[in-house]
């Protein structure tokens, strides 16, 4: 459903709820005389049309954030590790994974919460205050659920490789000091996860530098292509007048 008819539908709940407090602030004709002793019937609870108005509301908000920039659109459910972390070794992404749910998510429930995520730092020798156990969730949490999920978990050390984490963040001591055995079977063979990380990274940079010299050569050969076929034309109507 677009922004334009969430807006369209919540426009006209929010005319039709106001039209029903006016007439019921105005007189309306009796189908009978109640008696004196009974008690006038108590209005119908309206929390369900209020509860639907809020959900309608939030639903339209965030689809004016995520198409004026200001929030991300959430990602399937469906998740595939290896596809979308290709840099990772399947053994690195097994690795991640058995640390992920055996030694940082203590609820067993698939995410890291904000309890979870202060523990595994003081685990890891880098406690962190609340507001800092905040900051490291709100740089990788792309639903805004305010936990880490194993995609996101995943993010933290992603964003760290690629540089994309200040120097002081507490998700860069994260990746930096959680144990992570790659020496045998891990990104590109490197004993080192960061190491191993540049070295994917410079391979992917030449990939797409040999892509992009490819992509090059065509067009150029396309636009030779071009000049000699306008060429002909114009030398056969010359011939032809």
């Amino acid at each position: 459903m677009s922004s334009e008819e969430l807006a369209r539908k919540l426009q006209r709940r929010l005319r039709l709820e106001a039209l029903a407090e006016n007439n019921h602030g105005a007189p309306q004709p009796a189908p009978y005389a109640a008696p004196a002793g009974d008690q006038e019937p108590e209005p119908p609870a309206r929390a369900p049309m209020a509860s639907a108005d809020s959900e309608l509301s939030a639903q339209l908000n965030r689809r004016l954030d995520i198409h004026q920039g200001a929030a991300r659109s959430r990602r399937s459910k469906v998740f595939n590790p290896y596809t979308e972390f290709p840099e990772f070794s399947r053994r690195l992404l097994r690795d991640l994974e058995s640390m992920f749910k055996i030694r940082y998510d203590a609820g067993r429930d698939g995410f890291i919460d904000l309890m979870e995520l202060k523990l595994m730092m003081e685990k890891l020798g880098a406690p962190q205050t609340h507001l800092g156990l905040k900051s490291m969730i709100r740089e990788v949490d792309e639903d805004f659920d305010g936990k880490l999920s194993f995609r996101e978990f995943l993010l933290i050390f992603h964003k760290a490789a690629a540089g994309e984490l200040q120097e002081d963040s507490g998700l860069l001591a994260l990746a930096k000091l959680s144990e992570i055995d790659v020496a045998l079977e891990g990104v590109r063979g490197a004993k080192n996860f960061f190491e191993a990380k540049a070295q994917a990274l410079s391979c992917s940079s030449r990939f797409e530098a040999e892509l992009k010299a490819e992509q090059d050569e065509r067009k150029r050969e396309e636009e030779t292509r071009r000049l000699r076929q306008a060429a002909f034309q114009e030398l056969k109507a010359a011939f032809s007048t």
